[in-house]
Order: C-alpha cells, then sequence, then structure tokens
C-alpha cells in the first residue's frame, strides 16, 4: 500500500480518535470497539493514555478509522 493511498499515514493517535468521535459519538464508539475507556466516563485524554498502552485496541481504532475514510471517499 502506498502512503498516498494509506489513510493513517501522517495521522497522529489524537487526530484519530478526535475525528472518530466526532463522527461517532462516545455511545457510537463504544458500540464499535468494546472497551471501558469509551464507555466509563470517556474523554481523549484517557482514551489516548489506554490506547497508547494497549496494542490491540489501538489497533480496532485505527481499523475503524480506515473504514470511515474509505466510506467517505
Amino acid at each position: 500500500m502506498t502512503q498516498a493511498k494509506d489513510p493513517l499515514h501522517g495521522m497522529t493517535l489524537e487526530s484519530i480518535l478526535v475525528a472518530l468521535q466526532a463522527h461517532y459519538g462516545w455511545d457510537g464508539l463504544a458500540e464499535r470497539v468494546d472497551i471501558r475507556c469509551f464507555k466509563s466516563d470517556p474523554s481523549i485524554k484517557s482514551s489516548l493514555t489506554f490506547l497508547r498502552k494497549t496494542p490491540w485496541a489501538r489497533a480496532k481504532v485505527e481499523q475503524l478509522f480506515v473504514q470511515l475514510c474509505r466510506s467517505k471517499a
């Protein structure tokens, strides 16, 4: 996959999370990625802390972002 077609290229985890939260809201994110930081008192800061320490959860969030980008294209 070339960088031009990779929606994750040049994106920070924070910008990905902000975009997903703006599109789906916290409830929508919690439905799509079943992690507590999206369900219980969610915030960008707490979610970033968890996602940076948890590779499987970060992968799911990145995958959801890629799906969102493709659906908008």
